[in-house]
């Protein structure tokens, strides 16, 4: 989401995905049932079953945004993920819920980080969200959006950014993420893009020392393979 600098809404288009299929062949023979499936795991574009209701950071609360705002997908084994993208909502947390529920929409972001700090997940990392409005970048990366507004200061409250720098340091750990801001970038960051989110008042030095912060801290065992359930606290 976030102010176009235009501003006007965008729309993210929505991608059609390309499903390649594979078979393998030992010595000209099929492989053993047993033996297909044990690799059926390990083929780019292969749909892991999803556990309802699991979150990729600990505490989480999940609410399913529509799926015509994202696209199924198997990351990191299909698209490496190697960026964060910061995100201000323009809104509330309700709207921004509303919306990321809404398929006309036709955009969302993975996460959303409250004012108080409580972390909503909408999209797995799992799956490629439509929030940068750049399939590259959609592909490549975890979008979070925060609460508020990009000419209010007064947005970016304390708990955000502690409990954003958690998130962000979990998932800089989980795909070997370098904390810096090539690799954390704001909305406006994305070539192409229209929006200029999250604005001169997000504190990017404060939020990377954060980030740092939490990065050398205990991490929780989570990922794609191991998601927690909803309600899980550290």
């Amino acid at each position: 989401m976030g102010e176009t600098k235009d501003g006007a809404g965008r729309r993210t288009a929505r991608r059609a995905v390309l499903i390649g299929g594979a078979a393998a062949v030992v010595g000209g023979a099929a492989l053993a049932r047993g033996q297909l499936s044990h690799l059926w795991w390990r083929l780019p574009g292969a749909q892991r079953p999803r556990v309802e209701g699991a979150v990729d950071f600990r505490g989480a609360r999940w609410v399913a945004a529509s799926p015509a705002n994202y696209r199924r997908a198997d990351r990191p084994d299909d698209y490496t993920i190697d960026r964060v993208v910061v995100h201000v909502t323009q809104g509330s947390y309700a709207s921004a819920v509303k919306v990321f529920q809404d398929p006309a929409h036709q955009a969302a972001a993975h996460y959303i980080v409250g004012a108080d700090g409580h972390v909503t997940q909408m999209i797995r990392e799992l799956d490629v969200a439509f929030h940068a409005g750049s399939r590259a970048y959609n592909e490549r990366s975890v979008g979070i959006e925060h609460e508020g507004f990009v000419d209010r200061p007064s947005s970016f409250t304390d708990a955000m950014y502690a409990a954003s720098a958690r998130l962000t340091a979990g998932i800089c750990a989980r795909y070997g993420i370098p904390v810096d801001r090539e690799h954390i970038v704001g909305h406006v960051e994305v070539p192409g893009t229209d929006h200029t989110d999250p604005g001169p008042h997000w504190d990017w030095d404060r939020y990377l020392r954060l980030v740092r912060q939490a990065r050398t801290a205990p991490t929780q065992p989570t990922g794609n393979g191991t998601a927690e359930p909803v309600g899980t606290e550290k």
